[in-house]
C-alpha cells in the first residue's frame, strides 16, 4: 500500500467528514469550539494540508453528532460506490 496522503481513500475521509458536518448544519468554527482546538484545525483537515488520527476522527464524529463505528460504516460504503 503506498503512502500518498492524497489517495481516493483519504479524499472520500475528508470529503466525507465535511459533508458529515454540513448536514449536521455546522460550521467549521462550531466543530473546533466543540473539541476545543482552533478552526485552523479543522480547515487544515478538510483542505488536506493535515492528517488526522483515529483518536482525533473519534472525537470529530462525536463532535459531529455520530459515533465511530456508523462513521466507518458509511465511509466503507462510499468507498465502494465510488470503487
Amino acid at each position: 500500500m503506498g503512502r500518498n496522503i492524497h489517495s481516493r481513500e483519504r479524499d472520500v475521509l475528508v470529503d466525507l467528514l465535511r459533508q458529515v458536518r454540513e448536514e449536521a448544519g455546522l460550521r467549521q468554527v462550531d466543530v473546533a469550539e466543540r473539541l476545543e482546538v482552533h478552526q485552523s484545525f479543522i480547515s487544515r483537515f478538510e483542505s488536506g494540508e493535515r492528517g488526522i488520527d483515529l483518536v482525533e476522527l473519534r472525537r470529530m464524529v462525536q463532535a459531529l453528532g455520530m459515533t465511530l463505528p456508523a462513521f466507518v460504516d458509511r465511509y466503507e460504503a462510499e468507498l465502494a460506490r465510488t470503487g
